[in-house]
């Protein structure tokens, strides 16, 4: 089989793919119940259950996992004596947060300057359509090489783990040769990437409490203590003046030795204000992808608008802390709580609760999987090489297959390279990207089965 052929067929199968892209994004499939509805979260694994049943896959099941929210999964044989991969992705998507800062709305999958924005478009309703095409381009040249299990996750972006411990409760469910996780992202677009290492992490909220009731700021005001103010220094204390994560006991991480990431291009990518100082010391790439960081979700304190001169008797904050790889999440659990009542001053009542928790992850590159998986991506981008980077974000359910599945090799790839702005306002995919990444996943395929023949 010729990879031009192949590469015509999922050029010709765009159209589709954009096409289910829209509908996908319409299901506002945030898995948070109390501010979305579970219906269109529901209604979004429907879809991929029906989508997977079209495409011929055996064993489609709605899996209700124990943290409330539902995976999708289905298996296609493949021929006898071919390896098994997996191929994951999730549906739900974070929230929208300012709908009105949208330069179109969050859930209609809209063209502009050559992409195509809505919330999940990248992150991860794409990974979906990605897989979907690949399939398809095969199936029109001689069918899948390979069997195929697929599972669609419905609480990634939670971190609530239901579909981790499902696997665990389940073990042969997922069980494969390889794995191809499609929730990562190129480098850049144009410059195909596997994610060699992810970090961990743990989420915890922390609420302190100093007084029975708000007093008066007048009357109480420079003896009372300030709930506020007390988790504004606790806060405070987990950085060092540079802005580099500081939790007493935590390994400090080490450079990252891969490939490099400016300054000036990071800066451009994150969108830095002119004249805002870089936090952190070292390499960009160390910063984001191999050392620890600490981040402050949200605090729960009176609005300005409203407030009245009181001094606070409560005061509560989410707490992020993203964990290297080589340090065990839970480890890092105990250290940032202890951290977190060591540094809360002035005697303040201080209670932590934990939110989430994920492992890091870091790949071998030397696996035959990962060969296949260069020549797939050097075909689908003619003139570029496969680069291996890592990422800041996590991904807890690659460690719980590593566990169970300690042969099978994993392999992120995926669309959401800095261009598409996931979790933020305005995320975007470029189509190109899914045409390229289409191909290679098929590509790849194609290449793995032939490896294990």
């Amino acid at each position: 089989m010729q990879h031009e052929q192949l590469a015509d067929t999922v050029a010709a199968l765009q159209p589709r793919a954009l096409s289910e892209l829209a509908e996908l994004v319409r299901f506002r499939s945030v898995a948070d119940f109390q501010q979305f509805p579970r219906s269109e979260s529901q209604a979004a694994a429907a879809w991929v259950a029906g989508a997977l049943e079209a495409e011929g896959f055996q064993d489609v099941a709605v899996l209700d996992t124990p943290d409330g929210t539902q995976s999708v999964y289905g298996y296609l044989p493949g021929p006898e004596g071919a390896p098994t991969v997996l191929l994951y992705a999730h549906y739900d998507v974070q929230p929208p947060l300012d709908e009105a800062a949208w330069t179109t709305p969050p859930f209609e999958l809209t063209e502009r300057d050559g992409r195509w924005f809505g919330r999940g478009a990248a992150d991860c309703k794409g990974g979906i359509v990605m897989h979907l095409t690949a399939l398809r381009a095969l199936k029109e040249h001689g069918g899948v090489p390979v069997g195929v299990k697929f599972i669609a996750e419905g609480s990634e972006e939670m971190g609530t783990g239901g579909l981790q411990r499902y696997a665990e409760a389940h073990p042969e469910l997922l069980a494969a040769d390889a794995v191809v996780i499609g929730d990562s992202g190129n480098f850049r677009v144009g410059v195909p990437t596997v994610t060699s290492t992810l970090r961990g992490m743990t989420m915890l909220s922390v609420q302190v409490d100093t007084l029975e009731g708000n007093l008066h700021s007048g009357q109480f005001g420079g003896a009372a203590p300030d709930a506020l103010g007390a988790l504004i220094r606790t806060l405070d204390s987990l950085r060092a003046p540079d802005g580099s994560t500081t939790v007493d006991g935590l390994d400090a991480g080490a450079e990252w030795e891969g490939i490099a990431y400016g300054e000036e291009n990071f800066r451009a990518d994150a969108k830095v204000l002119d004249g805002v100082e870089l936090i952190g010391s070292g390499g960009v790439a160390g910063r984001i992808w191999s050392k620890p960081a600490v981040t402050v979700l949200g605090i729960d304190c009176p609005p300005v608008v409203g407030a009245t001169p009181s001094v606070q008797a409560s005061a509560r904050a989410l707490v992020s802390l993203r964990v290297p790889p080589g340090v065990d999440a839970a480890e890092a659990t105990k250290l940032l709580t202890a951290h977190l009542r060591a540094h809360t001053p002035w005697g303040a009542r201080v209670r932590i609760e934990q939110a989430g928790e994920g492992q890091p992850f870091s790949a071998d590159l030397s696996s035959p999987a990962y060969a296949a998986m260069a020549a797939a991506m050097e075909a689908a981008y003619p003139g570029e090489e496969m680069q291996a980077a890592g990422q800041g974000g996590s991904i807890p359910l690659c460690n719980t297959l590593g566990a169970l599945y300690p042969r099978a090799e994993i392999l992120l790839i995926g669309l959401s390279e800095p261009e598409a702005q996931i979790h933020a306002v305005d995320e975007s995919v470029s189509p190109e990207e899914l045409r390229r990444l289409s191909l290679a996943e098929a590509l790849f395929l194609r290449g793995y089965a032939d490896s294990r023949g």
